[in-house]
C-alpha cells in the first residue's frame, strides 16, 4: 500500500475553536495519509479531535469552528479551498461517510429505499428502473436479508445493524475513494458489530476504498487497523503500523489509553456465600402483544423463564445481543415495567404483583443508572436539585438532603460545591457520575447499571467501572450490571446469566462461563468479541 498514491493527505490541518473556549485549537497541525485499500484508525478520547478531522474533510463543519491552516488532499484535490457546490459533487461520489448514530442520520419518515435513492438523483442521471436495480444490488452487497421488504421499509422497522447497513449502502452506492466511519459500531452488540466490521473490511478490499475509522475501541483497532493515529485535546502524540502502536507504544499518552482496556480474562473476586440475597427472580416473564389497523396480532415473548438471584456485596452481569432481553429483565425487575408471569422478590418481599401504592415503599431500594446520562438528568434543573429529588420525596428534609449529596459529590470524587451546576456543564464520565450520586442518595440494596459505560472513552470507562466496583464493596450493596461488552463483563462481574431470545441460555461463575462457556451461542458471542487475543496493556520492549 505504501507505493500507490494516497487517497487522503491530510496536511498539518489546524481548527481553531471560538473565542472563550478553553483551549485555542481543536485540531492542530495534524498530518497523516491514507492509501488505496488501507484503514487507518484515529483513537483518542472525547474532544480529542476525531470526529472535527472528519467532519473538516467532508466540509460538514459546524460554522463555529474555522479551519486556519493546512491542506487536506483528496486523490490531489485540496478540499478546503473548494467551493459548497464543489463539495456537494465529491460527497458519495468521491468520499462518504457512516455515521456513529444511524436512527438519528436516516430519515424516519422516508423508506430506506427512498433515501439511498436520493443519493442516484442527486449525483447520476439514471432513471427510476435502473436506479431501483442498483439500489438492490448495493443493499444485497452489505448483505441485508430480503433487500425488497428492506427497500420499502422506514428505519424503525429495522434492527440496530440493519440500520448501518443502510448507512453502508448509502455510503458506498457510487463506489467513493474515501470511506469515513465515525464510531459506526459503538451502540452495537458484539456479533452485529462482528459483522458491520467484517463487512467493511470486505469492502475496502474488494474495492480498494480507503477507510478512515474514528473509534474509542481498541478491540476494534486490533481487529481492523492497518495503521493507527492516536490524538489528544488535537495534536497527533503518535502514529504507526498496529502492531506496533499497539505492542511498542512510545507515548505515555498512547501507554495509558491501551492499559485502560479491560482484559477479556476475568480475574477471581472472592465473593462471599453467606451473604443475604437482596434479588432473587422465579421464572420471570414478559410478553408483549399488539395489532396495527392492517395487520394480525402479533406477540413477542421479551423474557422468558428467567431465575436470577444476586447476595449483598455481589455483581451480577447480563451479556446478549440487542433484543436478547436483558434490559426487559431490568425494567421488570425495578417495576419500570410490569411482567407478564413470575416472581421478583426483594428479600422476603414479592414486589412483581403487588400494587403501585404498596410498591411505592419499595421503590427506593432499586435504583438505576441508564446508558445516557444526558438524557436521564433533567436539564433544566442543577444537579444537586437532581440528586435530592429522590430522597426528599421519601421524606428527607432539604437541609439534610443537601448534605447527603455533599457526601455523594465526594464519593463519586466530584467537587461538592459544583452542585449549583447544570448537567451540560459536565462531561459525559462526570454525568455518569452524577447519576450514580443521584441513585446512591436513595440508599438502594440493588444498584442496576444498564449499559452505563459503553458510551464512554476508555480511560474514563475504566474511572467508572473502578468507582462502582469500590462503592460495591464499600456499601456491601448488589449491583445487576447489564452490558454488550464482554471486556467490561469480565472485570466487574461475579456471576454471569447469558441471555438469547428472551431466554438464560448460561449462568455461572465470571470465570467459569468465561473460561469454559458450555452452550454454543456463548462460544458464538466470544468469538465475536474483537481483539479478543490481544492482551492490551502487556508491553514489549521498544
Amino acid at each position: 500500500m505504501a507505493d500507490k498514491k494516497p487517497v487522503l493527505e491530510v496536511r498539518n490541518l489546524t481548527v481553531a475553536l471560538p473565542t472563550g473556549a478553553d483551549r485555542i485549537h481543536a485540531v492542530e497541525k495534524v498530518s497523516f495519509t491514507v492509501s488505496p485499500g488501507e484503514i487507518v484508525c484515529l483513537v483518542g478520547e472525547s474532544g480529542s479531535g476525531k470526529s472535527v478531522i472528519a467532519f473538516t474533510i467532508m466540509g460538514l463543519l459546524a460554522k463555529a469552528l474555522k479551519p486556519t491552516g493546512g491542506e487536506i488532499l483528496l486523490e490531489g484535490e485540496n478540499v478546503l479551498a473548494a467551493s459548497e457546490e464543489r463539495l456537494r459533487e465529491l460527497r458519495c461520489t468521491r468520499m462518504s461517510m457512516i455515521f456513529q448514530e444511524p436512527m438519528t442520520a436516516l430519515n424516519p419518515v422516508m423508506t430506506c429505499g427512498e433515501q439511498v435513492d436520493e443519493v442516484l438523483r442527486t449525483h447520476t442521471k439514471l432513471d427510476p428502473a435502473a436506479r431501483r436495480t442498483k439500489i438492490l444490488g448495493i443493499l444485497t452487497r452489505v448483505k441485508l436479508p430480503e433487500p425488497e421488504r428492506i427497500y420499502a421499509s422506514y428505519p424503525h422497522q429495522l434492527s440496530g445493524g440493519q440500520r448501518q447497513r443502510i448507512m453502508i449502502a448509502m455510503a458506498l452506492v457510487l463506489d467513493p475513494v474515501l470511506l469515513i466511519a465515525d464510531e459506526p459500531t459503538t451502540a452495537l452488540d458484539v456479533t452485529t458489530q462482528a459483522e458491520i466490521l467484517k463487512l467493511i473490511a470486505e469492502l475496502q478490499e474488494t474495492e480498494g476504498t480507503g477507510v478512515l475509522f474514528i473509534t474509542h475501541d481498541f478491540g476494534v483497532v486490533a481487529e481492523i487497523a492497518h495503521k493507527v493515529a492516536v490524538l489528544r485535546w488535537g495534536e497527533l502524540v503518535e502514529m504507526g503500523p498496529t502492531e506496533q502502536i499497539l505492542s511498542r507504544p512510545q507515548a505515555g499518552y498512547t501507554k495509558m489509553l491501551i492499559s485502560s482496556v479491560p482484559s477479556i480474562h476475568p480475574t477471581h473476586r472472592g465473593v462471599r456465600l453467606d451473604q443475604a440475597t437482596v434479588l432473587r427472580t422465579e421464572k420471570l416473564g414478559k410478553t408483549y402483544s399488539g395489532r396495527s389497523f392492517f395487520q394480525k396480532a402479533r406477540v413477542v415473548k421479551a423474557a422468558v423463564d428467567v431465575d436470577l438471584d444476586i447476595r449483598r456485596g455481589e455483581t451480577l452481569g447480563i451479556v446478549g445481543e440487542s433484543g436478547s432481553g436483558k434490559s426487559t429483565v431490568a425494567r421488570c425487575i425495578a417495576r419500570l415495567i410490569d411482567p407478564t408471569e413470575g416472581k421478583v422478590y426483594l428479600g422476603d418481599t414479592e414486589i412483581a404483583t403487588i400494587s403501585a401504592s404498596r410498591l411505592r415503599p419499595h421503590r427506593r431500594k432499586v435504583q438505576i443508572v441508564f446508558q445516557d446520562p444526558y438524557r436521564s438528568m433533567n436539564p433544566r434543573i442543577t444537579i444537586g436539585e437532581s440528586i435530592i429529588e429522590g430522597p426528599m420525596n421519601f421524606g428527607l428534609g432539604r437541609a439534610d438532603a443537601l448534605v447527603r449529596a455533599r457526601k455523594l459529590m465526594e464519593t463519586v470524587r466530584l467537587d461538592p460545591n459544583s452542585l449549583d451546576r447544570y448537567p451540560h456543564q459536565f462531561s459525559g464520565g462526570q454525568r455518569q457520575r452524577i447519576c450514580i450520586a443521584r441513585a446512591l442518595a436513595m440508599e438502594p440494596e440493588l444498584l442496576i447499571a444498564d449499559e452505563a459505560v459503553s458510551a464512554l472513552d476508555v480511560s474514563v470507562q475504566k474511572q467508572v467501572l473502578e468507582l462502582l466496583d469500590e462503592i460495591r464493596q464499600r456499601l456491601n450493596l448488589a449491583v445487576l450490571f447489564i452490558t454488550h461488552d464482554l471486556r467490561v463483563a469480565a472485570q466487574i462481574c461475579d456471576y454471569v446469566a447469558v441471555m438469547s431470545q428472551g431466554r438464560v441460555v448460561e449462568y455461572g461463575s465470571a470465570e467459569q462461563v468465561f473460561g469454559s462457556p458450555k452452550h454454543d451461542y456463548t462460544k458464538a458471542l466470544f468469538a465475536a468479541a474483537p481483539g479478543r487475543n490481544w492482551e492490551f496493556g502487556k508491553f514489549a520492549a521498544a
